[in-house]
């Protein structure tokens, strides 16, 4: 499979999908939207992976490429190319399907409790929730750096939820899929984020310490794991 990824921070790469990327044997080619934002024509890539950011998705002024970028997101859905988002990413995708991105009324940094919405949907929302990854239910941890939260937009299934963000993810059609929290978080990319952005590790209700963001090494584990399994789960979705 023919991977591209818009990354938009040097340190906020694929880390735990890029990974799994590598392991499955996969081709990956990049935009880096903080050096050169061109991107390639949809029908040179099978799957789009859209990652993270400090930026808003309303930046348009200070970030000139963000609407260029959401041009070519729209296009790749369109086109029905797989698209995966998390954090900004998720909130671009959210925002090119209708939805509205705004503040959260909490930051939401560090490993905080997710819960999948068995039980809550439609009976054909609920087929698709119960084809998550087991893994997944009733509760997991997840990593978590944002202050930004997006609607889920019109004919998009809500997957996910959490104490501080109602909205943690949803599922469009058969092959777009959003998430608020971060499945790519390992410690390089952790660390990483820390050194660029620790500034913002004040106290607040849903904001963890530095010593309390790196001292729970089995999260990391668990983290991996929820990206494998997400990405297997979404792979295999597409291809149905």
């Amino acid at each position: 499979m023919k991977i591209h990824c818009l990354q938009h921070l040097k340190n906020e790469t694929l880390g735990n999908i890029g990974t799994w990327v590598s392991q499955k044997g996969h081709r990956l080619t990049k935009t880096l939207l903080y050096k050169k934002p061109v991107f390639p024509e949809p029908e040179k890539f099978d799957m789009l992976l859209i990652m993270g950011g400090t930026m808003s998705v309303y930046q348009e002024e200070e970030f000139p490429w963000i609407r260029p970028e959401k041009e070519f997101v729209k296009k790749a859905i369109d086109m029905g190319k797989p698209v995966l988002g998390s954090c900004f990413g998720a909130q671009l995708i959210a925002e090119v399907l209708g939805g509205k991105v705004t503040r959260n009324r909490f930051k939401e940094i560090g490993w905080h409790r997710v819960k999948a919405l068995a039980g809550e949907n439609t009976n054909n929302e609920e087929e698709i929730i119960s084809e998550l990854p087991s893994g997944l239910f009733p509760e997991f941890t997840a990593f978590m750096w944002h202050g930004d939260t997006f609607e889920i937009p019109a004919g998009a299934v809500r997957l996910f939820e959490s104490e501080a963000c109602q909205n943690q993810g949803f599922i469009y059609g058969e092959n777009v899929l959003g998430l608020q929290f971060h499945p790519e978080a390992d410690r390089q990319w952790i660390e990483k984020l820390i050194e660029d952005s620790g500034h913002e590790l004040v106290e607040g209700k849903y904001i963890q310490s530095k010593e309390q963001i790196l001292r729970d090494e089995h999260f990391l584990e668990n983290s991996r794991n929820i990206a494998f399994s997400l990405m297997d789960w979404f792979e295999k979705r597409c291809e149905n």
